[in-house]
């Protein structure tokens, strides 16, 4: 997120900060998403334990993550609690913060190569940011997806240097995720049930594989761009494996490797 002047963060986002000023009774900090806002935390919001020290927790210079916890605009307050972030938050907050970053530099770059004024394709920009989210989304899906951005850019030459830069500077993400599935199936057909869903599994997604692991168990990879679609495919299928169990008598139970 982070915008214009007069924009404020929502309570509870996450916020990447730079530490300006250290006092004994907390830290001012400027946001970065956020151009001319200042926040503070307060002593009581630097730590879960009891703070001896604060310079051992916040130093000035230094970035970091916090959670907005208030905000006052009539005052221009924006209170901030660094205790409520934890690590995964705080490292999927500074991914997200340097994918933006990198992301203006490619629009920078795309901008540049087709010779046109930033003010003569904010309002795109500005739909297509609406549409994927974030910046660094819209040239992701530039990069998986091409066509789904052709309802937005309407200028060819927009259009083919943005596909272009995208092709060029990011890779398609790959992530994988897996589990065990136990199946059995007491009519003397089982091995017969067993080899049609397995096959009717697999027919979801390309991107979907399942092997024989032993004892009547079975371990599924699902392979796709993100998370999200990753563990989307894998409730369908193991969906569509317990339907068919349940509908035909069989015994199944579904354990999550990893993550």
């Amino acid at each position: 997120m982070g915008s214009s002047d007069n924009n404020y963060p929502e309570v509870g986002e996450h916020v990447v900060c730079t530490v300006k000023n250290v006092k004994n009774y907390g830290a001012f900090v400027i946001l970065d998403e956020y151009k001319g806002k200042e926040g503070f935390i307060h002593l009581t919001e630097i730590s879960t334990g009891w703070v001896k020290y604060i310079r051992d927790f916040v130093r000035e210079g230094q970035k970091i993550v916090c959670k907005v916890i208030g905000i006052d605009p009539s005052k221009g307050h924006i209170d901030l609690s660094l205790k409520q972030i934890n690590d995964h938050q705080k490292r999927e907050k500074i991914s997200s913060w340097k994918n933006e970053q990198r992301a203006s530099k490619l629009m920078n770059i795309v901008i540049k190569n087709i010779n046109v004024r930033p003010e003569d394709i904010s309002e795109t920009i500005t739909k297509l940011i609406k549409e994927y989210g974030t910046l660094y989304s819209v040239f992701e899906n530039a990069r998986s997806e091409p066509d789904s951005l052709s309802t937005f850019i309407k200028d060819k030459k927009f259009f083919d240097e943005i596909i272009k830069i995208s092709m060029e500077n990011l890779s398609i993400p790959e992530v994988s995720i897996s589990g065990i599935i136990s199946l059995t199936f007491l009519a003397t057909n089982g091995i017969v049930l067993i080899k049609e869903i397995i096959k009717k599994a697999m027919n979801i997604d390309p991107n979907i594989d399942i092997k024989y692991a032993g004892g009547g168990k079975y371990r599924i990879v699902v392979t796709a761009n993100d998370y999200k679609s990753a563990e989307a495919t894998l409730k369908n299928v193991t969906d569509l494996i317990s339907t068919y169990a349940k509908t035909h008598k069989g015994i199944y139970t579904f354990t999550r490797e990893g993550r």
